[in-house]
């Protein structure tokens, strides 16, 4: 019997738009539900209870090195118009030693709200980062 280990975090893949990007860091993939507190004034105990509320998304972070004429990135950021942007759906795949995917995240309605160049260094040994913030409708976690 082969033993079993947790799935490492280095082997994933992003796909928008039916293009699979290369990413060397993605972050933000975070769900939280807002609690609800409540309190009818005549209850016997003097203590509020809990709901849940609203759910909310943080902003998803995306890295990338730079490549000479891949601008994809500022293709997606140039469709702003007015109050408008391109919006996609995104996935983001966690993949085994096969390539198949066994954590999927869908992320709904994304849009760039942030783009970073890279930080240039003189005496600097690394590689150019750029780094692309989105601001999203919806995170669903599915683990096959």
């Amino acid at each position: 019997m082969a033993a079993e280990y947790p799935l490492p975090k280095f082997h994933f893949q992003v796909e928008w738009g039916g293009t699979k990007i290369g990413f060397q860091e993605v972050s933000g993939l975070d769900v939280e539900i807002e609690p609800l507190e409540y309190r009818d004034g005549a209850n016997p105990e003097y203590s509020k209870i809990n709901m849940p509320g609203m759910i909310k998304y943080t902003d998803v972070t995306l890295k990338r090195g730079v490549f000479k004429s891949d601008n994809d990135y500022f293709n997606w950021w140039n469709t702003v118009k007015l109050n408008t942007i391109e919006r996609r759906d995104i996935t983001i795949s966690l993949l085994n030693e096969n390539h198949e995917p066994e954590v999927i995240w869908k992320i709904k309605n994304a849009w760039p709200m942030k783009i970073q160049s890279t930080d240039l260094k003189g005496e600097g040994n690394e590689i150019a980062i750029e780094t692309m913030m989105l601001k999203h409708e919806g995170l669903t976690i599915q683990n096959d």
